[in-house]
């Protein structure tokens, strides 16, 4: 099987975030795949069926988990198979195209939704805004500093609905930080499914639909983002880091 390192969200290598892609010829077994995840140590490795007709199956898994929804990791998929693409997802099908050096991902918004939720165990530091997504999480902070310096409470957020947190403020655009212990990833480097919620927030914060989001992480990256409808567009690159064969 075809295996690829693909660092994704940024146009330099050791930048963005890496992901695995092991590209399969039919399905293979999930336990399989997570034990693949397990040894490759990403966030997230991909595995796409490259096979037959029609959208392609797509899925994700952490070191410990299968997601439902991954961007850095389907910025990698697409930098490796190149084109126009469809896959089927646990998050219905969604659309790619790779073309001039860039990337384009159909993915579904989740804004967030406000509530009442304490999260001083968590932050350090003053929350102007909390919310939840589906799956995540939501805290808007005072100030890019906060979000940079921001030192979350892993073992706290682990005991959480489910392990993830967004942090965000308003930047040249908006900044972030993505957390998710409850998953097996304490910190990821650039998260394209958390701009699903950051987009939509910030376009109505700001008033404009397209927007750039800086994930400002160790190693950083840029997510270009623009609301359509329900949707979101996120925009990346990524680069090849590796490419081999996975023989088990």
């Amino acid at each position: 099987m075809d295996f690829h390192l693909v660092d994704a969200f940024t146009d330099q290598a050791f930048a963005g975030n890496p992901a695995g892609v092991v590209v399969l010829d039919r399905p293979a077994d999930a336990r399989w795949m997570q034990q693949v995840a397990a040894e490759m140590k990403h966030s997230e490795t991909a595995f796409v069926v490259n096979s037959g007709e029609g959208a392609k199956s797509l899925r994700w898994f952490t070191p410990t988990d299968e997601v439902s929804l991954c961007g850095h990791a389907t910025i990698a998929v697409t930098h490796v198979l190149g084109g126009h693409q469809v896959y089927d997802t646990l998050s219905g099908q969604l659309t790619c195209t790779k073309a001039d050096g860039w990337i384009d991902m159909d993915f579904p918004a989740d804004p967030p939704v406000e509530t009442d939720e304490n999260l001083s165990h968590i932050l350090d530091a003053p929350v102007k805004f909390a919310g939840r997504t589906r799956e995540n999480l939501f805290a808007v902070l005072d100030s890019v500093e906060a979000v940079q310096n921001a030192q979350p409470d892993l073992a706290a957020l682990l005991d959480t609905w489910t392990g993830r947190l967004i942090i965000t403020a308003r930047g040249d655009d908006f900044v972030s930080r993505f957390f998710g212990p409850g998953v097996g990833v304490d910190e990821d480097p650039v998260t394209g499914s958390a701009h699903c919620s950051l987009a939509p927030y910030w376009a109505a914060q700001l008033g404009e639909t397209t927007l750039v989001g800086q994930q400002i992480s160790a190693r950083g990256g840029t997510v270009r983002t623009e609301i359509r409808d329900d949707r979101v567009l996120l925009r990346g690159q990524a680069v090849t880091v590796a490419s081999g064969e996975l023989y088990v």
